[in-house]
């Protein structure tokens, strides 16, 4: 059933994260709803452009609407991922819940402006924004940023920001980044600058990008078949999440975990049988992966069982589709 964010971080606030998990192909959907269904967990499906490029937006909005009917009890919402202000409003278009607009890299007005004119556009629809303040490393589909360009948010420009742009929610830069190396110099997640956002904002969804855990076995798995991923590959620990989550971490977001496991699976099975050309077969090996994979995160998060709670909360047509108070 198809929510809106805004339903999802006030009944999780404080408390448990939503998983926003990006998604490119149909055995990453499947795998997605058959464990969100199992686990009774409400999720939030990513696209970004890049995904829309690659499977057009026609197709994946197929696709998520199947599995919707297949798994007729998962909760979920849609939402544009890393998006600019184009993306943004064709998203809006097409029945998305919620849309990110990805202005960080701009100056502080600008980005303001930017966001700005995203929220006008999507509020009237009962769409909710996303915005980032702060600027993560790493790569991730078709961003790149050297570290020396990453800057942690600042807690006093975070306050003012929500306060010109009016966005929904706010992506924060505390120490995480995108890709397979997820930290330099070990320093992990810098929670005294998480703690002043949250003091700053109270009670306001925060978002954490670059949250994958970055499994050294599954990145050892890689490498022992062939794969060339640097031994200091690593990610964020669920300890670390689960604090993140207490001081006001809504909504976490998940990719890279699951393109080390595409990776390992298909690796090791076209290495283990070279005369075989088949895609079923390790496509239905990386399913059962995915979904072992997001049912141990809905235990991380909190997330398991909450769908049931929220059931209740849903109780008509217009809440479902914009979330309305």
């Amino acid at each position: 059933m198809l929510v809106s964010p805004r339903l999802l971080y006030k009944h999780c606030y404080g408390r448990y994260a939503i998983p926003a998990v990006n998604v490119f192909t149909m055995e990453q959907v499947l795998a997605l709803f058959a464990a969100a269904q199992e686990a009774a967990a409400p999720i939030l499906v990513q696209l970004t452009p890049a995904a829309r490029n690659y499977a057009s937006p026609l197709m994946l909005q197929a696709m998520l609407q199947g599995a919707a009917k297949l798994y007729p009890e998962v909760l979920y919402a849609i939402h544009l991922d890393h998006g600019n202000e184009a993306h943004a409003l064709a998203a809006i278009e097409q029945g998305y819940t919620s849309v990110m607009i990805d202005a960080s890299h701009d100056p502080f007005d600008i980005n303001c402006e930017r966001t700005r004119s995203v929220v006008e556009k999507a509020h009237p629809h009962g769409i909710v924004v996303e915005a980032e303040l702060g600027v993560l490393s790493g790569v991730e589909d078709d961003l790149s940023v050297e570290e020396k360009d990453a800057l942690y948010t600042n807690p006093e420009q975070a306050a003012l920001f929500v306060a010109r742009t009016g966005c929904d929610s706010l992506a924060i830069a505390v120490g995480t980044s995108h890709g397979a190396y997820k930290f330099s110099g070990g320093k992990g997640i810098q929670f005294s600058i998480l703690e002043k956002i949250q003091a700053a904002l109270p009670g306001f969804p925060l978002v954490l990008h670059g949250s994958s855990c970055v499994d050294p076995a599954v990145v050892a798995a890689i490498n022992a078949h062939g794969g060339k991923l640097k031994p200091d590959a690593s990610g964020v620990r669920d300890e670390e999440l689960q604090k993140a989550i207490r001081l006001g971490i809504c909504k976490v977001n998940i990719a890279t975990d699951l393109r080390l496991l595409w990776t390992r699976d298909h690796r090791q099975f076209f290495s283990n049988q070279p005369d075989l050309i088949d895609p079923v077969v390790p496509g239905k090996i990386y399913m059962q992966s995915y979904r072992e994979f997001m049912l141990n995160r809905f235990a991380v998060m909190g997330a398991a069982g909450q769908s049931k709670e929220l059931q209740p909360l849903v109780t008509d047509l217009q809440q479902v589709i914009i979330g309305a108070e």
